[in-house]
């Protein structure tokens, strides 16, 4: 693990990525898996995720690949991704803590209401897949399609919160959560593509979410200003 340090006072909000930060694996690349087109759409993840393609760009033309598969299918295979070590840990420390907390992902619905009711999350933004029949058209619609869908959320649940965004914490790994970098206070580059870490003030390496609790429980509080006056 590597640290500039957050250093400063916080707001008691936490966003969190969802895909390759608080579970194992990019949902798309699982979908594309049971759809047959895997390699192809793994090689668009990878380019995006590194900031070689536009996020919106990628993610219509991933969708696009899944045209046809079953949902019922779609479910089996998000079902066997797993949480990345002290996901729920982590989560349970932060609410502890005092920490209103959001899970903000450019994955889907299937699988990030489930994540976000398990891990207690206050707040789930995701995208969803267009179903037709029980069958996926191959089209997204959501709140997440853009490179910068991420700092629009938000800011608009700190608004909601009442808390400048500018304060708050954010946890990611890819290309498109730089904006978010570029807007939030404290930023946690977790199993990171080298593209964020520029973005970061603490880049921790490995899948090992344990080794984040200690920074939070390190963080002031935009409260304890209050308690000096």
């Amino acid at each position: 693990m590597s640290s500039h340090a957050c250093n400063g006072k916080y707001a008691r909000l936490i966003v969190f990525d969802m895909d390759s930060t608080l579970i194992d694996a990019e949902t798309i690349d699982e979908l594309a898996k049971a759809a047959g087109v895997g390699d192809e759409v793994a090689e668009i993840t990878r380019r995006a995720m590194n900031g070689e393609m536009d996020y919106g760009e990628a993610l219509r033309k991933r969708v696009a690949l899944l045209r046809g598969l079953s949902v019922e299918r779609a479910i089996e295979a998000v079902d066997q991704i797993q949480y990345n070590p002290g996901a729920k840990e982590l989560v349970d420390r932060v609410r502890s803590l005092g920490y209103r907390t959001a899970m903000i992902s450019g994955g889907f619905t299937l699988s990030a209401d489930r994540i976000g009711r398990e891990l207690g999350m206050d707040y789930v933004y995701s995208n969803e897949l267009v179903v037709n029949g029980n069958i996926f058209t191959g089209e997204v619609r959501g709140p997440l399609t853009e490179h910068d869908s991420k700092m629009r959320v938000l800011i608009r649940i700190a608004k909601e919160e009442g808390v400048d965004h500018k304060k708050c914490v954010v946890i990611g790994d890819g290309a498109n959560d730089i904006q978010l970098f570029k807007e939030a206070g404290c930023r946690i580059a977790f199993n990171s593509k080298p593209v964020l870490q520029k973005y970061a003030d603490v880049v921790v390496e490995g899948n090992d979410l344990h080794k984040v609790i200690p920074i939070i429980e390190t963080l002031g509080s935009e409260s304890d200003l209050d308690s000096t006056l």
